[in-house]
């Protein structure tokens, strides 16, 4: 029993970077209707804008960690959204009005040049974070055998504040209801006063700014990165968005939850080679009977 609850706490986690990434990928879904497969790569950026901001304050010589985080979570998303709205701006507006292969194109396109870009400027290999109490000190009782990690439970508890605060958002602010008139017709909402090219790239800044907050969290969950792990767990992130119910933030963090868990269930009861087989099964599975995902809407034709 306390082998399953140690690795329900592992997939909670490891779901909730998963949910965080997916969320971008399902709010810039939600507006113009395009898969940003350099979503991935965004995250992959925030990790490592995170990794030189650490080594940067080591080297400066701030110790305090609360206040070392702080920093870096604060330079990571600054950063991070420059990278993500000069994606939308240099990359999908002016296809944003083309055939729909052309976008889809050219986020590939992006995903190769940042992939490339990090590998050139940071050399191939892993990076290594500098060990912090953050991300090595655990609490537990010695007569239980079940370990919860600080990082585990800020992941967790940084995913549900992040979760809310961004439903809270999209439902009850301005911007959100500007994204909402885009999602429904983008057209109308520009005749009806709603900036269209600001709300659109806003919602690519929103969602850097969580692949920024998940890149960091990954560090120091892992403490080793490199350039390939934005399409790794980009992939799965998407793949979490979809289960979900792509255009839903609380589906897209269920999604990630449960490709979180299954991995690391299927890594913990069977063969570790086949883990990502049973999340992309399950997927399969899934939509076969919910098509839209299990909180997705279907589309609506007007006429």
């Amino acid at each position: 029993m306390a082998y399953f609850l140690q690795q329900l706490i592992n997939g909670l986690a490891l779901g909730s970077i998963y949910g965080l990434i997916a969320i971008g990928y399902t709010m810039v879904y939600g507006i113009i209707g395009m898969i940003n497969f350099a979503h991935g790569d965004i995250f992959m950026v925030g990790a490592f804008i995170a990794l030189i901001a650490f080594l940067a304050l080591t080297a400066l010589g701030v110790t305090a960690i609360p206040l070392a985080l702080l920093l870096v979570l604060i330079l990571a998303m600054v950063l991070t959204a420059v990278w993500g709205w000069t994606v939308e701006r240099v990359a999908y507006r002016p296809l944003r009005d083309s055939f729909r292969l052309a976008p889809l194109i050219t986020a590939i396109g992006m995903s190769i040049v940042l992939q490339n870009f990090i590998q050139v400027a940071q050399a191939r290999g892993s990076h290594s974070s500098p060990s912090s109490p953050a991300a090595t000190s655990c609490s537990g009782r010695a007569s239980f055998t079940v370990i919860v990690s600080n990082i585990q439970i800020l992941i967790v508890v940084t995913m549900l504040v992040l979760m809310t605060a961004f439903w809270l958002l999209i439902s009850r602010t301005a911007l959100g209801r500007a994204q909402r008139a885009c999602e429904q017709d983008r057209l109308m909402a520009a005749l009806s006063g709603v900036n269209v090219d600001r709300t659109i790239s806003l919602t690519f800044v929103l969602g850097a700014m969580l692949a920024a907050v998940a890149g960091l969290l990954y560090l120091l969950y892992y403490g080793v990165i490199d350039f390939f792990i934005g399409f790794i767990v980009g992939i799965k992130a998407f793949t979490a968005a979809v289960f979900g119910g792509i255009g839903s933030i609380p589906g897209a963090m269920i999604g990630g939850l449960i490709i979180g868990l299954i991995e690391t269930f299927w890594s913990a009861y069977f063969t570790i080679e086949y883990k990502d087989v049973a999340a992309f099964s399950m997927l399969a599975i899934v939509l076969i009977f919910f098509p839209t995902g299990l909180l997705g809407r279907p589309e609506v034709e007007k006429v």
